[in-house]
């Protein structure tokens, strides 16, 4: 049985060429049409994701070679588009652009993959004819890449773009106009999240003054059919639901929606809290995500969570947390000259310091028996401006061959059946299965 979703890959030639706003906006465009849209994200990022969600009403998916295997991108793009009219991808950096210099997990290893056109978005600032120059070597680059149409951004005028079109081979899909209600906001991380800003509605209405939407909506429908990838998970769970507990709120909103259908395939029921609205929910295990606890330190140390977990950590309850997580599960965040109190239960200090510390995939394995089983390993990626200063008896459940994780090459601070990691773990059925199992293993003691 073939696939058949129109699609399409909107990427750039570089980092800040506007190719978040044109993806978003098309994706407002196309939902404003009455489209059913899947969004997607080319690699590890976590706020463009929200957005897209945001827009279109379907929970985005990121689409990453190196975390997931090529049969896992075909996997869950096909899973996902289910029951949608079609598919946005948004591409990461310049379209070439992958993990060292490779193609490894780039926009174009992802079309490729696909088999789907891609929309390239040129920022002409600076360059009228040159932007002409510009597509013709990134067409020429890899002819294996289907680079359908193109859209050139911030444009200055009419004169100005009669200088680009005066050497253009073919007809551009847009002609985007510099405009400042434009620009999104950004903070240490990234853009700010979903919640906080709303980019879709002015960009969607710029995407459909300025651009071809139906020219686009045609070459989507250009793509290739592709053969049906049998689902890759999907476990028989326990014979009963575990309820494994969720954060989820400003300081914890780092998923990836796999790792979430992963431990609700295993035979997880997801129960979604705030640690710094209310208590600790009844749960059998907890999964604390990446975010910005640093933000809201004061609220999370003024909450009656952190001692609930606690607690349920003492307790034996199986924990984790990666990134934003591991530093609340740590006794302190130290933030703007201030120290906050943290749940305490790993023997370790976090503190804010003003600089990237690390930034880029992570391979690792589980080296002892411990929430994990020894030996799982699997793939993810760390992003974090923090550092965590261990007692001198820490222990740690990971082993890295790639990335930098706490301190030597080590990640996973571990106490009892908890683990706090800088990694932001891509789930493979192996972990999800062994959080779910331990869940399990822990409601029957």
């Amino acid at each position: 049985m073939k696939i058949e979703i129109p699609r399409v890959v909107v990427a750039g030639t570089h980092s800040g060429c506007g190719k978040t706003t044109i993806a978003t906006g098309l994706m407002a465009a196309l939902a404003s049409r009455g489209y059913k849209v899947q969004p997607f994200k080319v690699g590890p990022d976590f706020i463009d994701p929200t957005h897209h969600t945001a827009i279109c009403g379907r929970p985005s998916r990121n689409l990453d070679p190196f975390m997931m295997g090529e049969r896992g991108v075909l996997e869950t793009f096909e899973r996902a588009s289910a029951g949608a009219d079609i598919a946005v991808v948004e591409g990461a950096m310049g379209l070439y652009d992958g993990m060292e210099g490779t193609e490894i997990s780039s926009a174009a290893q992802v079309a490729k993959l696909l088999s789907a056109p891609v929309l390239l978005v040129v920022d002409t600032r600076a360059m009228s004819r040159s932007a002409c120059a510009v597509v013709k070597g990134f067409r020429e680059f890899d002819p294996g890449v289907n680079i359908g149409g193109v859209i050139f951004n911030r444009v200055g005028g009419d004169r100005h773009r009669a200088m680009i079109e005066s050497s253009l081979e073919g007809k551009a899909r847009g002609w985007m106009p510099w405009k400042s209600d434009l620009k999104v906001e950004s903070r240490h991380l990234g853009l700010k999240m979903a919640g906080e800003i709303d980019i879709g509605r002015n960009a969607g209405t710029a995407v459909e003054e300025y651009c071809d939407v139906d020219g686009i909506v045609s070459l989507a429908g250009e793509a290739e059919s592709l053969p049906d990838i049998p689902l890759a998970y999907g476990g028989k769970g326990h014979g009963r639901k575990v309820k494994i507990g969720v954060a989820l709120d400003g300081a914890f909103c780092f998923y990836y929606r796999d790792n979430l259908d992963r431990l609700a395939g295993e035979g997880a029921e997801l129960v979604f809290f705030s640690p710094m609205e209310g208590p600790m929910p009844d749960v059998d295990g907890l999964y604390l995500g990446g975010g910005y606890p640093e933000l809201y330190a004061k609220e999370l140390e003024a909450s009656p969570c952190r001692s609930d977990i606690k607690r349920a950590v003492d307790d034996g309850m199986p924990v984790y947390g990666e990134c934003g997580g591991l530093m609340y599960l740590s006794e302190s965040i130290g933030a703007d000259d201030k120290t906050y109190r943290m749940a305490g239960a790993l023997p370790a200090r976090a503190e804010m310091t003003g600089r990237l510390e690390a930034l880029g995939y992570v391979s690792t394995k589980s080296v002892h028996e411990s929430l994990f089983p020894a030996g799982v390993g699997y793939n993810g990626h760390e992003f974090h401006h923090s550092k965590l200063l261990c007692s001198g008896d820490a222990r740690f459940a990971l082993e890295l061959s790639r990335g930098k994780g706490i301190r030597d090459g080590k990640d996973g601070i571990c106490e009892h059946n908890a683990i706090g990691a800088y990694t932001h773990a891509y789930f493979t059925v192996e972990l999800a299965a062994a959080l779910v199992s331990s869940a399990y293993k822990y409601s029957r003691a």
